[in-house]
């Protein structure tokens, strides 16, 4: 292997101009792709950041109240009108033991209880309609970023704290330590204290949360140590249709993932992801052609020295392997510049538009470019170094 290697280099140290050429194509096309994957990723990862960073990956929930229709007397026909029934605030049947049972499955990473219903927020004649948020805070805030979305105050809910949204704090002019009256109906009311204001980014949830603990919804629901739902987020978000499905079938109960609820943002990734391996595979495809044009131009050029090696006792599998070592040596050199050149576009991003969001790029990309650029060198070399093998040792010391 070392003869073929020092003809290799060899030949590509011949032909500076070409080698140069089809290197710069291919550090070229290879910090495009990393460049490219890097900033879909990072776009990827800003919108989920923004959209799901606060709110669960998977909701479960008691399932929705039916109407029980007697079947008809045997030989009647019956013929029915029915009207969806209405569905009330309810708690799921012994959420405690469904929540032990999904806190063990290993894909998920943190279950979170829930109580949420409807009220109205006084303060003086002002009246805002509100939704309660009663949670567990020590799961919660391993769910939600609470810390990094606080404005004023601190993230704390002990009896008759609340935390509420910066646009309800300026539609009734609360501030950090202020009261503020919820009515939930039927005479339900309370008095809390409002001892944080947080803004998510999102004006329905900053306009309408109102944080408190547990208890405290429990109270003014009048449900007793109920919890409406259990709040789950995933290791891995993408599975978390499959994992929905699985719950529901374990359960029995009304299971609903992000993907459901986010449809329009999953054709969005799914869309972004396509395009990024169409591009892929047109970098590849422009690679290996230009690899598989110089190879193919220096079969023709060096066809006596080729007829020489064979007439000296080169096999043919040797010759097939000083052009294949050429590729992979292009398809690497070219890689590992792309590669280094993708870091500075990178750094150049994240220095010029910080105030959008930062390009995070992982290991494994330059790696697996790397890997994909010089297995594409290999299999580029193929039929220039068929070719070379073929070559006939007497006729291609005649050729001139």
């Amino acid at each position: 292997m070392w003869t073929e290697w020092q003809i290799a280099t060899r030949f590509l140290r011949e032909g500076k101009t070409q080698s140069l050429l089809i290197l710069v194509g291919i550090a070229v096309g290879v910090a495009v792709l990393v460049f490219l994957t890097a900033l879909v990723n990072g776009l990827q990862n800003n919108i989920i950041q923004r959209t799901l960073g606060m709110q669960a990956h998977i909701r479960v929930e008691p399932p929705q109240e039916r109407n029980i229709v007697l079947p008809p007397p045997a030989g009647s026909v019956q013929l029915l009108l029915e009207d969806q029934r209405a569905q009330r605030l309810r708690s799921i049947n012994n959420w405690q033991q469904v929540q032990d049972m999904l806190e063990a499955m290993p894909e998920l990473d943190i279950v979170s209880p829930l109580i949420a219903g409807p009220a109205f927020a006084r303060r003086g004649q002002a009246s805002v309609s509100v939704t309660l948020l009663g949670i567990d805070l020590l799961r919660y805030r391993r769910m939600v970023d609470l810390e990094s979305a606080l404005l004023h105050g601190q993230v704390r809910l002990h009896a008759d704290d609340a935390l509420i949204g910066n646009q309800l704090a300026a539609d009734l002019g609360l501030r950090v330590g202020d009261k503020l009256r919820l009515d939930a109906g039927q005479g339900s009311e309370r008095v809390v204290s409002i001892v944080g204001i947080f803004q998510m980014g999102v004006r329905e949830l900053d306009a309408r949360y109102v944080y408190l603990n547990m208890q405290q919804v429990q109270s003014l629901l009048q449900l007793s140590g109920a919890a409406s739902s259990l709040e789950i987020r995933l290791h891995d978000l993408f599975e978390a249709q499959t994992i929905a499905t699985r719950i529901h079938r374990l359960t029995g109960l009304k299971v609903q993932s992000w993907i459901e609820t986010n449809t329009q943002l999953m054709n969005a990734l799914q869309s972004q992801r396509l395009s990024t391996r169409m591009v892929g595979l047109f970098v590849a495809l422009s690679v290996s052609l230009g690899i598989a044009s110089v190879l193919a131009v220096s079969v023709v050029q060096r066809t006596r020295e080729i007829g020489i090696l064979r007439a000296m006792g080169a096999s043919r599998q040797q010759m097939r392997r000083v052009f294949l070592l050429q590729g992979a040596i292009l398809g690497l050199l070219g890689a590992l510049l792309g590669s280094l050149s993708s870091y500075g576009l990178v750094a150049i991003f994240n220095t010029f538009a910080a105030n959008l969001f930062s390009i995070p790029v992982d290991l494994w990309l330059p790696l697996m470019a790397t890997l994909l650029a010089t297995l594409t060198g290999v299999l580029s070399a193929a039929i220039p170094a068929r070719r070379a093998a073929a070559l006939n040792p007497v006729e291609a010391i005649r050729y001139v």
